[in-house]
């Protein structure tokens, strides 16, 4: 996921202010299950140090160990690493360690993505073969412009070697609407996942970023002055006023947008109330406008806390935007 990758160049940045070489590791095939799908990244450093994960923890200091050949020779590598044995997993990972340098041109393109929220792809050549050496490596696309990440990887391929491609999407936005307690609860845990929030609070009730740890930005407006921009698919927003009025008057300026989730914080008896005033007051609204709105916001799991209120709403959207049923995972097969 793009919040991960754009950790990893950040340690990597500053890591290279210091001297420390880094390796980047990619999971680049898999036969079989793992805890991991194949493109989850991590960085290891020089002195030892690793950002992200490739398992839930089993793997990632054999990894290392390996990798100790790669800061030496400065050439990229391929291990597999058969987790039947050893994670349960009944998986053979396919990993690519390759150097990992980052120029001031990637870093301002890169940087140019993650704020006008562009899809990112990254291309990595490999054979699957274990503890094998050769011309392997990874290319990203950041707004056609194409970079590698070490000078000795040349992007002349061979035929005898394998692709993994990944398209990054922008990372994952959620807007909040509210500055009460609970809001602060629901932004905490979205940063937890990597997600870009904002959150807009009453501009008579002044708060700032240090009320709500994780947040990119802290806004304060009204339904009348508020302006939503790239409101599309890969945005959620959740409502919390707790007026009936207000979220009214936010669910209007909303209407002529396309979230993929919209949920409102209220009682159930609230919801057909909501959906009369917003044909009253514009009769033109979309279906699938209505359709997007999760009213009351969240999975029925006994929430009864903020913290877990937050986690319901939070499990919510997942469901949504990844179209699962949720259900246990013993049900699957």
């Amino acid at each position: 996921m793009l919040h991960e990758l754009k950790e990893i160049v950040n340690h990597a940045i500053v890591n290279q202010h210091k001297n420390i070489k880094n390796v980047l590791v990619t999971v680049v095939d898999l036969e079989g299950s793992s805890y991991r799908k194949p493109g989850v990244r991590m960085l290891i450093s020089e002195n030892n140090s690793m950002i992200g994960a490739v398992s839930g923890g089993c793997v990632e200091k054999e990894i290392a160990r390996r990798s100790q050949s790669v800061f030496k020779n400065n050439i990229a590598k391929v291990i597999t690493y058969n987790g039947k044995y050893r994670i349960g997993c009944e998986g053979i990972l396919y990993i690519l360690i390759e150097p990992f340098f980052i120029s001031d041109e990637f870093l301002t393109e890169f940087s140019k993505a993650i704020q006008e929220r562009t899809s990112l792809k990254i291309t990595s050549y490999y054979k699957k073969e274990d503890e094998i050496y050769g011309n392997f490596g990874s290319i990203i696309n950041c707004n056609d412009r194409y970079f590698n990440f070490s000078d000795t990887f040349s992007n002349t391929t061979s035929d005898d070697l394998a692709i993994f491609s990944q398209v990054l999407k922008p990372i994952f936005r959620l807007i909040i609407i509210g500055g009460e307690h609970d809001a602060v609860k629901l932004c905490k845990v979205a940063a937890t996942l990597g997600w870009e929030v904002t959150v807009l609070t009453n501009v008579k009730d002044s708060k700032n970023s240090s009320d709500f740890p994780g947040a990119k930005s802290v806004i304060g407006s009204t339904p009348e002055t508020v302006t939503f921009n790239n409101i599309h698919h890969n945005t959620a927003i959740v409502v919390m006023n707790h007026s009936f009025v207000k979220d009214l008057q936010y669910l209007l300026k909303l209407s002529k947008h396309k979230p993929a989730y919209i949920g409102v914080l209220g009682a159930p008896k609230r919801r057909e109330k909501l959906f009369n005033a917003l044909l009253e007051y514009n009769t033109d609204i979309d279906d699938t406008f209505l359709e997007a709105i999760f009213t009351p916001a969240g999975l029925n799991i006994g929430a009864e806390t903020p913290e877990e209120i937050a986690f319901s709403i939070i499990s919510e959207i997942l469901a949504v935007t990844r179209k699962k049923e949720v259900r246990s995972l013993r049900e699957h097969s």
